[in-house]
């Protein structure tokens, strides 16, 4: 099967990485039934961000799901991998989905760069690359040189672009390139207004295209010409103004512009990139709190999010006839944007474009509808629904695993959390009324009438639940909850709320 090795740069690059495993997890799938194992790289020196480490809770929980229920069951049905899954070393950093930066733990620019051993000249064109101030973690002002790097580059990619540098002498970078196979792709998510995903960008790609030059590198040359998109996450936020902190709202605009007009050249320009997909969103909401680094940086997902992940679906939907590389330049790239049907505050399944809806509005009912079951009368059917007791049967000891009580409620709380915070957040997308009763549970689908009635919406989905599982044969009891589930819910949903099953 080929990969999809994803590079998640910054903050911006956790979030839109946790909402493309949400959609992986409804069983979103490319357009065309290409299958890809996902093999995702988060790159962040910030590793207290809380944003970062709630995407590595989640990307643990749904690789723990496929491993005991496998991938054929819809729900969760892309494998998701670590480096040390492809070739197993016992590496604590190949076994992790966060890349390892080297020498950023409180350590600041100036001693990474050992500016104290340099010669008089090589420190004075230090003063002068280097030049300027910055806030420190403390709220601080600092000399540039003096900024401490483990809460970021806190919008100086300018230092970023040199930290960063060390991706290409990486074991991680070792094992990507020696294991890229002709049909593998990249795929690079950063945003454009900070300093890690402004940095991180164009060297981590320059270095891909690079390769043939990195003498070290095993397999250099699938790499070089590997299909390659990218995402670039413009301003979709506001923050709090605070005189004390080294990230300011006023600076996004510029930074970006700066950063637009140096892609121009060197990333656009030069053909070194196959599908670049760029988003942002001037519906500017309440502000988030503004936090450099220390208070752990959790921001509320936003719906700019989860459009930003259906990029990487749709440069998976690309053929790759139309993603050719010739001596590290791609031939005839795209360059794309998201938009909704309609301005809208609050986005629902209405105002997605057509090929959108289809693609996500059933698979993400499905999984609301799942988690809904599962939280309010999946344990009531222990003992009582034939679905349930037929073997592999969903017992004392199923309840009492892992799988369900950690890994399955633990996933499905953290959906249900997602999308919580989506609908709060704005711009919001809040096409489910979660706390309902099942009818209300999709906006804008009304089920077909006399179907429910007042109190018994899950007798009703337990009858359904007991007909799919009729004559099915199950491995065991992991994968028989989450396909049962995927094929009852997908019944439900399509013959009764006239939600349309996403394109084959």
């Amino acid at each position: 099967m080929p990969r999809l090795f994803i590079f998640a740069i910054g903050g911006t690059g956790s979030r839109v990485l946790r909402s493309l495993t949400m959609l992986l997890a409804a069983g979103v799938k490319p357009v065309g039934g290409r299958e890809y194992e996902i093999v995702p790289v988060i790159i962040d020196p910030h590793k207290g961000n809380e944003d970062l480490k709630r995407t590595e809770r989640l990307l643990w929980n749904y690789r723990s799901i496929t491993k005991e229920a496998g991938t054929g069951n819809g729900f969760f049905s892309t494998r998701i991998a670590t480096l040390d899954d492809i070739v197993p070393s016992g590496n604590q950093a190949r076994g992790s989905f966060t890349f390892g930066l080297q020498q950023v733990s409180n350590t600041r620019f100036k001693e990474y760069i050992d500016l104290h051993q340099l010669s008089a000249p090589s420190r004075a064109l230090a003063d002068i690359l280097f030049s300027g101030k910055s806030v420190n973690k403390h709220g601080q002002e600092v000399d540039l040189l003096d900024v401490e790097m483990d809460i970021g580059f806190v919008g100086n990619p300018n230092i970023g672009s040199v930290v960063l540098n060390q991706f290409k002498d990486s074991d991680e970078f070792r094992v990507i390139a020696s294991n890229f196979k002709q049909d593998d792709r990249i795929f690079i998510i950063s945003s454009i207004f900070g300093g890690t995903g402004a940095a991180g960008f164009p060297v981590i790609l320059k270095n891909i295209r690079g390769a043939m030059a990195n003498t070290g590198i095993d397999g250099r040359g699938f790499l070089q010409d590997a299909p390659i998109g990218a995402l670039s996450v413009m301003p979709y936020f506001n923050i709090e103004t605070d005189e004390k902190s080294p990230i300011q709202r006023a600076d996004f605009v510029a930074k970006t512009k700066a950063a637009l007009h140096y892609y121009k050249d060197n990333v656009t320009g030069n053909g070194s990139v196959n599908a670049m997909y760029y988003i942002a969103d001037d519906h500017i909401g309440r502000p988030y709190k503004n936090d450099p680094g220390n208070g752990g940086q959790r921001n509320d997902a936003h719906f700019v999010e989860l459009a930003s992940a259906l990029a990487v679906i749709d440069f998976l939907s690309i053929p790759a006839t139309e993603l050719r590389c010739d001596n590290g330049r791609a031939q005839d790239p795209v360059y794309k944007e998201f938009g909704i049907r309609n301005d809208a505050g609050a986005v629902t399944f209405a105002e997605l474009e057509d090929g959108t809806e289809h693609m996500v509005a059933l698979r993400l009912s499905q999984l609301a509808l799942f988690r809904k079951f599962v939280d309010e009368a999946l344990e009531a059917a222990k003992d009582k629904q034939p679905w349930s007791m037929d073997a592999p049967a969903l017992d004392g000891r199923f309840f009492s695993d892992t799988f369900h009580r950690t890994h399955v409620k633990e996933f499905l709380t953290a959906f249900g959390e997602w999308l919580n915070e989506m609908a709060g957040n704005q711009r919001s997308f809040a096409p489910f009324n979660l706390s309902g009763a099942i009818p209300a549970l999709v906006k804008g689908r009304q089920p077909d009438s006399g179907w429910f009635k007042k109190n018994v919406d899950h007798v009703l989905l337990n009858e359904q639940l007991n007909k799919t599982a009729k004559g099915a044969v199950h491995d065991s009891a992991h994968s028989k909850l989450i396909g049962l589930f995927f094929k009852a819910t997908e019944h439900v949903l399509t013959s009764r709320f006239g939600l349309n099953a996403p394109q084959a």
